[in-house]
């Protein structure tokens, strides 16, 4: 969330930072309702002020005898207008709910255009992989070896729902531990949080109102986290931290559910865009001084995943009309898919500023005893059925065996290969 205040005293670079973003909205509307409330404000003032004075005016009054009837009169009226001003919350509805659907500004740093044919590649790391024999999807690859099931799956949970068996689920498992070490070794402490989360929750995190389409909610209420970004930023939310305790580390292995409602017709065959899946998150609480260096630190580590496991990939500064709702600058790694002969995405490493902070009233007191939003981050290090995809594709033999990459085999008891 913006502060208005900004919004107020910006409001040119406000709309300059809209059209960046190829979003509808304009200082002057937003300023017209904060008119309208700072003028409510006042009115109430004005009327406590009355109140307070006519009931010195009375008392007074009462000390010498003298009727008041005539002051008490115009106090009830004042005390009506007053009640009445002061539960009309109307005006601040509007601005709360407008506040909530405004994106974040982007970061100086971040290249202007409207799609991803304006993000800039920032490097490239690894060899593509060349084959003399035909080579196989992960989806082809996964069937053939009678380890990734989609019939069954459908039968019972419907299109974009997968079950992985055997070897490929022991895979799975070893990259989520394999991505989990990486973090537990970069100071991330680990969490397990809940995967349902209530409406408050989410809005703070970001997910609501503007992403609320994409989720799954129960029928009593709860929400099915899209990621765990959800709850490990609401580990803190409505919190004052120490200054001395950031940066706040924290990692998660968590199933992440998404309708996917606005990719009908897209990657429809195999695992790349689901509803349930599985992701190593990253979530960083900083001061701001910090945020920058944090999320090159972030996106290192994301990067270091995918060099350890030998897979090709490069990393890509988003432009302003490519980035999330709540970021304010984000790096993605897409990793080489062989049988799509292109880089799909793997992770995206995001640093918000104070805009999930300010929703979620997470501060920080400074060393000086100042008092501050603090800044977050999240990343994915990373979706694990992606990083499987990448293996299974850029790993695969003539014979339509896997080559387990060799960082993985000692979570496998040294096996090399998966095979039927």
């Amino acid at each position: 969330m913006l502060d208005i205040k900004w919004i107020r005293e910006n409001s040119q670079k406000f709309d300059e930072a809209m059209k960046a973003r190829g979003a509808k909205f304009n200082a002057k509307d937003i300023l017209l309702l904060d008119e309208e409330k700072r003028q409510k404000t006042f009115l109430i003032q004005d009327l406590q002020a009355k109140r307070n004075q006519l009931a010195k005016d009375i008392a007074k009054l009462k000390q010498t005898q003298i009727n008041a009837e005539n002051l008490m009169s115009e106090a009830k009226i004042i005390n009506e207008k007053l009640t009445q001003a002061e539960n009309d919350f109307s005006v601040d509805e509007k601005i709360n709910t407008l506040l909530l659907t405004i994106p974040n500004i982007a970061d100086s740093t971040v290249p202007i255009g409207e799609s991803e044919e304006q993000n800039i590649i920032v490097e490239v790391f690894g060899k593509i992989p060349q084959f003399d024999f035909p080579i196989k999807a992960h989806d082809e690859l996964g069937e053939s070896l009678k380890m990734l099931d989609f019939e069954q799956s459908a039968l019972m949970s419907g299109a974009r729902f997968s079950t992985l068996s055997k070897d490929l689920a022991r895979l799975e498992r070893a990259l989520s531990n394999f991505m989990l070490d990486i973090a537990n070794a970069n100071s991330y402490q680990e969490i397990s949080p809940p995967n349902l989360v209530k409406s408050q929750a989410m809005q703070f995190s970001g997910q609501l109102p503007k992403f609320g389409d994409e989720a799954f909610c129960t029928s009593d209420g709860y929400w099915l986290i899209p990621t765990a970004e959800v709850s490990l930023v609401n580990l803190v939310a409505k919190k004052t931290l120490s200054e001395n305790d950031l940066p706040l580390r924290f990692t998660a292995y968590t199933p992440c559910y998404r309708r996917e409602a606005g990719s009908a017709g897209k990657d429809t065959r195999g695992i790349i865009r689901q509803h349930q899946f599985k992701k190593v998150e990253l979530v960083s609480i900083t001061t701001q001084e910090q945020s920058a260096l944090e999320h090159e630190r972030m996106t290192a580590i994301a990067c270091e995943i995918l060099k350890k496991l030998e897979l090709p990939f490069r990393k890509i500064l988003l432009c302003t009309g490519d980035m999330g709702f709540c970021a304010q600058k984000t790096y993605d790694l897409e990793v080489w898919s062989p049988a799509q002969n292109k880089y799909r995405e793997i992770s995206s490493c995001s640093n918000c500023g104070d805009f999930q902070a300010r929703r979620a009233s997470i501060k920080y007191k400074s060393k000086d005893n100042k008092t501050y939003f603090a800044h977050t981050l999240n990343g994915s290090a990373l979706a694990v059925g992606r990083t499987l995809l990448a293996i299974l594709e850029n790993y695969q033999n003539s014979d339509s065996s896997i080559t387990i990459p060799k960082v993985l085999q000692n979570y496998l008891n040294q096996q090399e290969k998966i095979t039927c």
